[in-house]
């Protein structure tokens, strides 16, 4: 089960975090600590591997840095190619050589979903180069409501989030971390 895993490689933090989203959280999933032993992000991947089998895709696209690992984990369970997008000057983009050709179905894969962003982002490359995307592969869904894409999940977590100023963390003087990858103004 993926949260024993998760637990089992640290992946599952408590404290106080500044989340990306500008929003705060006592709980943070940090996959990359659970992505470092291959034989673990096989295990963590292979039930969602499964839920995707029936699916209709081409090619998986993984947003950097969080879906690179489990996009490639993915396509390797599941016969297809697997490439990522990235940040350049703060945009998503698609680089390296990489193609998407017109009408190409994509899934994309992400290491945890809590609002989207990253996979809206690259929504947004995978549209304007004729793309299709069907749908959103991850290790972990924290989101708390509809997305508007189909979400493919390894386990579905509640963690609390709090606004700065409805934080009780903060009231309680207790320093936080920023432990993502995104570059945030704060």
């Amino acid at each position: 089960m993926l949260i024993d895993i998760l637990k089992e490689t640290g992946a599952l933090l408590e404290g106080h975090f500044l989340l990306s989203s500008g929003k705060h959280s006592n709980r943070y999933v940090q996959c990359a600590k659970l992505l470092q032993y291959p034989d673990k992000a096989e295990e963590a991947i292979k039930p969602i591997a499964e839920k995707v089998k029936e699916i209709d895709f081409d090619i998986v696209v993984g947003p950097a840095m969080g879906g690179i690992v489990v996009g490639y984990e993915l396509g390797g369970q599941t016969g297809k190619p697997s490439i990522f997008t990235e940040r350049v000057d703060g945009k998503m983009t698609l680089r390296r050589g990489f193609q998407i050709e017109k009408g190409q179905k994509i899934l994309i894969a992400e290491d945890v979903v809590t609002t989207g962003k990253s996979s809206f982002e690259t929504v947004e490359v995978i549209n304007s180069l004729g793309g299709e995307v069907v749908g959103i592969a991850c290790l972990v869904d924290r989101s708390t409501g509809d997305i508007g894409l189909p979400l493919y999940s390894g386990v579905k977590l509640e963690i609390e989030t709090y606004d700065e100023e409805n934080c009780p963390l903060c009231k309680a003087n207790i320093p936080y971390e920023k432990p993502g990858s995104r570059n945030m103004k704060k």
